[in-house]
């Protein structure tokens, strides 16, 4: 088995209200950050030969309107 990491987030461009939120509340308690982005965090144990791309472009991802990253850790 082989661990990997799976890192979703909003495409560049999308509207995303958690991230503004986030933002926006730090920004209220002092903090200076800018182009805050919530995404997901994926970690799983798949067996070796295990096509970790096609999991997580048909059963995880949506395309339309996310980005992702695989890492193997």
């Amino acid at each position: 088995m082989k661990r990997v990491r799976i890192l979703i987030k909003p495409k560049e461009g999308l509207l995303d209200p958690q991230g503004r939120a986030v933002e926006e509340m730090l920004r209220d308690n002092g903090f200076d950050v800018r182009h805050v982005r919530v995404g997901k965090l994926i970690e799983m144990e798949v067996a070796q030969g295990e096509d970790v791309e096609t999991i997580a472009q048909k059963y995880i991802v949506n395309p339309l309107i996310e980005d992702y990253e695989i890492e193997e850790l």
